[in-house]
This record gives structure tokens, C-alpha cells and sequence, in this order.
């Protein structure tokens, strides 16, 4: 029977294997085929795929009945050029593990060898090898598809490295720990017309304009001061030639926040805004707004047993409680709105950040996340 220290150079080896052949949302198919059949490998047979187009389920029941809880892993790379000059580099052009996804995937095999080797717990620890966090929401697909009606789960716990943060510290708030992530695209149409006659136009690049100005004063004029908004215009696109007032604009943009209320005012505001200044320039605005992913808040009680998770192993000490939020999202959200659970960061020291073409994940905080998993265990299911 192995000891937690003793997975680590496996834990590395799949790591590394795993980064070396990225796979992005809903194609993780190599990805899915590996980790079954190390859970294989381990003993681990009991295993569903039905809950997305990828990602996997395992079952791991302990020597006793008992209560069901699950563990959750992203698998998931990003479209980014790696840059990184390691052995184990991306070997798929334009496609890397930008986020950690493949360490959060080794940390979540190597919990699952262990207690598929020690299974003195009251109950059933289900690990989810969950896809396409980026962007496209896999938690949301598998949630919908039936994956806590089809097992009776009463809590579920998550895991991100941070870099930049401290090495080995955890971080967990009783409450928000991540926003929503909303997108928004407003369509102005207008009249072209020759540059030289910006009479006969009704010119959709100055709407476009006033608009983006417009959506400024979301923040700083609708949002009480206290609650958290970000109102953010990423995109504007319209025109091809040098002598033409095009007659199409398009903006998107994104909307960050951990209210719902403020999240229904932004959406209003904007679609107020956008329309009512086309119209004011005798152009037409069309606004489609999504709300991609909700915000990720932490359950109180799942909260606590995490903390203690933590601080048996690392130390009071280097367990956070209640830091500052993250404006960025994840759709670990979607699981949290369905049962109760907790979301928690795990510093993973200095290096390039998130989603950076040079970021790479730190391979000693492996069994560090192991380890926290075991306690999780240990807090929920006992002996």
C-alpha cells in the first residue's frame, strides 16, 4: 500500500504526460481514455462517462456504509502557444495546460489511488474528472445531466493552484470566493455612407462610441459602491476601408459581479444604454446577453470542514480565511448552486500566472492537494 509521499513521482509522471497532450473543452478524449485507465489500474472499475461528451465519474466505496461526498478535478487545456522550454512541452500546436488542469488532474489520480488503497471511511467518495471549465461550462452540462440525481451526494469540494500566492498556503472563504461571468454583444446598424458625406449616415462607429462611454457609468453610477461589479468592453469591430462610414459595429464585452441583484441591473443597464443611444443617433442596437457561469460561493459548513481539512495539513498558520474574492469565474459554480460544498485556492508560489503562454504548474503542491483531499475525507466520512 503506498503512502501519500510515495505518489508523488507518479503524480509527476501522469502530470507531466497529461501536459504534454492537451486537449481543450469537449475533446478531451485521450485525456478521459488515460484517466480511466489508471482508476482501472487502481482497482477503481465502478466508472460512468454518460454526464458529458467527456470526463469521467469513479466511484470509491469505503469498508463501511455511509454517507456520499465527491471530489472534483478540471481536465481541460487552452487554445495558447506554449512557450515554456521543458522536456514535456505541449506536443499539440496552439493547445496547452495554461491553467493547471493537469496537475489538478494528478492531484485528483493520486487521492484516488490512495484511497482506493485505504478505504477505512464510513460511506462513498466519488471523484469527477469534469471537462471543459474554460469557457464552455462542463460543470453545468454534467450537473444538468443528471449527476447528483444519479448518486446521492452531499457535498463536493474543489481545488485551484494560485501562482503568485503563497507555496503550500490554502486559501477558503465562507462565502464568495469567485464572480459570475457574463458576455454581452450589441449589434449596431446604421446607414453607410462615403466619408466625405457623414450627412447621410447614421454612423454606427460614433454610436458604437457613445455607447462604450456609456456603459462606464454602470459602475460608477448604478452600482452601490460597496458591491463588487466590473462592466469591461473587450472587443469593438466594424469598418474595412479608409473612405467609408460602415454601416455595422458590433461591441462585446463581459460583466463580472457576486450579486444576483446587481448582476439583473447590469444586464438592464446595458441593454437600456446601448439601445437608447443608438437611437438617439437614429441607429438600431440589438443586445444579446449571456450569463455563462454564476458566481462561485462557498456553503458556511463545507467551509469550515475545509479550513480544518487544511490546517491539519499545513499548519494554522498558512490557511487563509476570507480573502479578497477573485473577479475571475469558474464553473465549479454550477455544482454549488446544485449541493453544498466549498471551492478552495492552493498557492502554488512565484511563477508566470494563469493562462499565461509561460505559466507552469508547480509540481510540489501535488501532494499537498492530496493531502488535502485525505482530510477532506477524513472530516466528512471519518472512520
Amino acid at each position: 500500500m503506498c503512502t501519500i509521499k510515495q505518489l508523488k513521482l507518479d503524480m509527476i509522471t501522469w502530470r507531466h504526460h497529461i501536459h504534454a497532450h492537451p486537449e481543450t473543452a469537449f475533446e478531451e478524449t485521450n485525456t478521459t481514455k488515460f484517466i480511466i485507465e489508471k482508476l482501472k489500474s487502481f482497482g477503481i472499475n465502478e466508472l460512468y462517462t454518460e454526464f458529458a461528451p467527456t470526463g469521467v465519474v469513479g466511484i470509491i466505496k469505503g469498508n463501511k456504509d455511509g454517507r456520499w461526498i465527491a471530489l472534483r478535478a478540471d481536465i481541460d487545456a487552452l487554445d495558447i502557444i506554449e512557450e515554456n522550454k521543458i522536456s514535456y512541452c505541449s506536443t499539440i500546436p496552439g493547445k496547452m495546460h495554461a491553467c493547471g488542469h493537469d496537475g489538478h488532474t494528478a492531484t485528483l489520480l493520486g487521492t484516488a489511488k490512495y484511497l482506493s488503497e485505504h478505504r477505512d471511511f464510513a460511506g462513498t467518495v466519488v471523484v469527477i474528472f469534469q471537462p471543459a471549465e474554460e469557457n464552455e461550462g462542463g460543470a453545468r452540462v454534467m450537473v444538468e445531466n443528471g449527476l447528483f440525481e444519479r448518486f446521492p451526494i452531499e457535498a463536493v469540494y474543489g481545488i485551484h493552484n494560485q501562482p503568485n500566492m503563497q507555496l503550500n498556503h490554502f486559501y477558503v472563504t465562507h462565502g464568495p470566493m469567485m464572480a459570475s461571468y457574463d458576455v454581452f454583444e450589441i449589434k449596431i446598424t446604421g446607414v453607410g455612407a462615403h466619408a466625405a458625406a457623414p450627412h447621410l449616415s447614421k454612423d454606427t462607429i460614433l454610436t458604437a462610441t457613445q455607447i462604450v462611454n456609456g456603459l462606464q457609468s454602470i459602475v460608477s453610477r448604478n452600482a452601490d459602491p460597496l458591491s463588487s461589479l466590473v462592466v469591461s468592453v473587450t472587443q469593438i469591430h466594424s469598418g474595412d476601408t479608409w473612405n467609408v462610414i460602415p454601416q455595422q459595429a458590433v461591441i462585446r464585452g463581459t460583466v463580472r459581479t457576486f450579486d444576483a441583484q446587481v448582476q439583473d441591473m447590469a444586464e438592464n443597464r446595458i441593454k437600456q444604454i446601448a439601445t437608447g443611444i443608438a437611437s438617439t443617433f437614429e441607429a438600431k442596437a440589438e443586445v444579446d446577453y449571456q450569463r455563462r457561469y454564476p458566481a462561485t460561493i462557498n456553503h458556511a459548513k463545507q467551509a469550515e470542514i475545509a479550513i480544518k481539512a487544511a490546517q491539519n495539513v499545513v499548519g494554522e498558520t498558512n490557511v487563509i480565511i476570507d480573502p479578497t474574492p477573485s473577479m475571475g469565474a469558474e464553473d465549479f459554480a454550477f455544482m454549488l448552486k446544485k449541493i453544498p460544498g466549498a471551492y478552495v485556492w492552493l498557492g502554488a508560489g512565484q511563477g508566470a500566472n494563469l493562462h499565461n503562454p509561460a505559466y507552469n504548474f508547480n509540481d510540489e503542491v501535488l501532494t499537498t492537494g492530496v493531502e488535502y483531499f485525505i482530510e477532506i475525507v477524513k472530516q466528512e466520512l471519518g472512520k
